[in-house]
């Protein structure tokens, strides 16, 4: 369901410049933004950082960007 908001000009600046370096729209930045806050909010213990990195790792699975877990261990075959 698409609405209609107002959002503050400064705001609006602020979320083109990250929208650009990120070579997303300025909606789905804001919808990204969203995101990270709604997530972050329902566990107020994660960093930042690991909020981005399991949406990132969500992504790449999505998108088939990954290889499966080979344990690899030091030990020598006799």
């Amino acid at each position: 369901m698409a609405i209609s908001i107002r959002l503050d000009d400064d705001f609006v600046s602020d979320v083109k410049i990250h929208a650009e370096a990120a070579n997303r729209s300025v909606p789905r930045q804001i919808e990204h933004w969203a995101k990270i806050g709604q997530i972050a909010e329902d566990n107020p213990d994660l960093p930042y950082s690991f909020i981005n990195e399991t949406l990132l790792a969500q992504s790449e699975i999505k998108n088939q960007k990954v290889t499966r877990y080979a344990r690899r261990t030091g030990r020598s075959k006799k």
